[in-house]
């Protein structure tokens, strides 16, 4: 019960960094072009992690199999997939639509594992995920809920953002959680610069006065370490201990830690549809960590009483 509460405290962690760095992120980018932005980011972050590995946790390079590489690229592939369709799908359609669909990754996952693992959500759990998208649709949506392109290119980042979720539940358990997460990272940044090179020309980019520009050059080395190579080692790590359905209602935070850091770093307003949003998302995430059994066993005391 301690290594649960403390793993979903340590992703509700990974949801505020995530969060707080969005306004860093998207002044970045108006700069440096999304793929390129990421594949750097995330090449980044596989130094990072791989010198972290390198000097204290040197076995865990032991445990590479041709499984595990597999493994760790499957979950690169569908965690590029998220950052590739919603990176696009931004093109075409609101930064506020975007948030809501790709906020739909907490209905996918409970889903997705019960129709893939054969997990069967419980009904707290359900009760949290409803509870929480009508807060993600309070804080982020605004405007018309006409689909578009853009709205379907996100729903595929909903999509890859979902499996990603539930195959690290899966492949968690099974490996060392550093090199598994170092494979999934260094995925990911190879994927990126070839997105780059097809698509923004990235190689133009990739010269001294642009990366060294203070803002840029700031946002990868905070999204690189904290954001990057920290937060997916987490992720990793604290999914052996908690369920998939939780990780996903517990990263709905995060637009709700963006909107706060937008009000106190970016002036702006938080109207009070999207304060109830708020709420309604953190609600979702208490609801979610309820113990059915217990609550009936306190019914049926009541019931004897």
């Amino acid at each position: 019960m301690k290594r649960t509460i403390l793993a979903d405290l340590s992703l509700l962690l990974v949801a505020f960094v995530w969060g707080t760095t969005f306004v860093i992120v998207q002044n970045a980018i108006s700069t440096l072009p999304p793929h390129t932005f990421n594949a750097i980011r995330f090449l980044l972050a596989s130094v990072l992690l791989f010198c972290f590995i390198r000097l204290f946790y040197r076995t865990q390079f032991h445990s590479l199999s041709k499984r595990m590489v597999l493994s760790g690229i499957l979950l690169g592939f569908w965690l590029f997939g998220g950052y590739a369709f919603q990176t696009v799908g931004l093109l075409y359609t609101t930064s506020s639509k975007a948030g809501f669909i790709t906020g739909l990754s907490i209905v996918l996952v409970p889903l997705f594992s019960l129709l893939l693992l054969k997990q069967r959500p419980k009904w707290p759990a359900v009760l949290g995920v409803l509870v929480a998208t009508l807060g993600l649709y309070l804080l982020t949506l605004s405007d018309s809920l006409l689909l578009n392109l853009g709205d379907v290119l996100v729903f595929l980042c909903a999509v890859c953002f979902a499996m990603q979720i539930i195959l690290t539940g899966k492949y968690a358990p099974s490996y060392q959680a550093m090199a598994l997460a170092l494979v999934q990272i260094f995925t990911v940044s190879i994927l990126s610069a070839l997105a780059s090179l097809f698509w923004e020309d990235g190689v133009q980019y990739i010269n001294r006065d642009i990366l060294l520009q203070s803002h840029v050059i700031g946002a990868l080395l905070v999204t690189a370490g904290p954001a990057t190579a920290m937060a997916f080692l987490a992720q990793t790590i604290c999914q052996k201990f908690t369920t998939p359905t939780r990780v996903a209602l517990i990263y709905a935070t995060e637009p709700v830690f963006a909107a706060l850091a937008g009000f106190l770093w970016a002036s702006e307003i938080l109207g009070v549809k999207a304060l109830i949003g708020c709420l309604l998302i953190l609600m979702g995430m208490i609801l979610s960590e309820l113990d059915p059994q217990r609550l009936l066993k306190k019914g049926e005391l009541r019931n004897h009483v």
